[in-house]
C-alpha cells in the first residue's frame, strides 16, 4: 500500500468533495455494498453514509449496492 507521502501528490488538484466521494464509493464496493461495514471503516455514522449514498445516486454516480 502506498504511503500518504506518495498518495497526497496525486490528490492535489482534486476537490475534497471529489476525493471523499471516491473514497466512499470505493469503500462501499470493497464492502460489497454493505453500508454499515463501509461506514464503520470510514468512521461515519450509518445515517451520514446513507445521506451521502442518496446524494451520490441523485448526482448520477454508480453506487454499489444501491437501487
Amino acid at each position: 500500500m502506498p504511503s500518504p507521502h506518495e498518495i497526497v501528490p496525486m490528490l492535489i488538484g482534486s476537490t475534497v468533495e471529489a476525493i471523499e466521494r471516491e473514497l466512499v464509493l470505493q469503500t462501499l464496493a470493497r464492502c460489497h455494498g454493505n453500508r454499515t461495514h463501509a461506514a464503520r471503516l470510514l468512521g461515519l455514522s450509518v445515517r451520514t453514509m446513507r445521506n451521502k449514498i442518496r446524494q451520490y445516486a441523485t448526482d448520477g454516480a454508480d453506487v454499489p449496492g444501491h437501487g
